[in-house]
């Protein structure tokens, strides 16, 4: 019957989501913890972070002012045969934290839901657990929250360098943007190695507050209510 199914994807959701708690997140939080030590997020790096550029590769554009045709024109002609790089450095640190971003925000959902399913029906009195249930989900939409954006600033990322390397690409003359793509890249790391911190300290909010919350989160009605006095 498709109630004796749905009890059946009820419980096995309800084991994995407490396994992802009592298992997944501690082991996520070591494996974080010991990237953010590794030698790819050490302090000195920032200095080398410029070195990855290739922004002197740009081709110099010609000094002499040209007409929109023109500059329409030379455009076209870089587009067609030269490609400007990504920081290679900066890169590869963003290809390692997107899979992790991605993860986390699917371990939110995934708890979020079970949580949900254990909130009893409403009703007058004995809702202490309940209140402890929808102070958990709340921390969990807001880390879940909080992930998202990691996303959305590597994306910006990506668009506000592409806008400075086209200044340098019609400006090849101004020292001031390629400094600003150098200033980028440095900014870039730093909160690329805050987000890997965040990860890790989410992945321990998640697993202190549920852990110790779990009686409460699993059964948030006594079924003798003077015992809450």
């Amino acid at each position: 019957m498709p109630s004796d199914k749905l009890v059946k994807f009820h419980k096995e959701f309800s084991q994995e989501a407490e396994e992802v708690v009592t298992k997944f997140f501690p082991e996520r939080v070591t494996e974080l913890d010991n990237l953010l030590k590794s030698g790819m997020f050490a302090l000195n790096k920032i200095p080398k972070v410029p070195n990855s550029d290739h922004s002197n590769d740009i081709p110099q554009n010609k000094k002499r002012k040209l007409s929109n045709s023109e500059q329409i024109e030379k455009m076209a002609e870089l587009v067609a045969v030269d490609l400007v790089p990504c920081n290679k450095f900066v890169q590869d640190i963003i290809e390692l934290l997107k899979p992790k971003i991605q993860t986390l925000m699917e371990k939110c959902n995934l708890v979020k839901m079970w949580i949900q399913l254990l909130i009893p029906r409403i009703e007058d009195g004995n809702n202490f657990g309940v209140s402890i249930q929808e102070e958990a989900l709340s921390e969990v939409q807001r880390i879940e929250g909080e992930a998202a954006t990691f996303l959305d600033q590597i994306a910006r990322y990506y668009v506000t360098r592409g806008k400075v390397v086209s200044k340098i690409v019609k400006y090849p003359q101004l020292q001031d943007y390629r400094q600003a793509v150098f200033e980028l890249d440095e900014k870039e790391f730093i909160s690329l190695r805050l987000c890997c911190c965040e990860l890790r300290n989410h992945y321990l909010i998640l697993h202190d507050t549920i852990t110790k919350n779990m009686e409460k989160i699993k059964k948030p009605r006594s079924n003798n209510v003077d015992s809450l006095y």
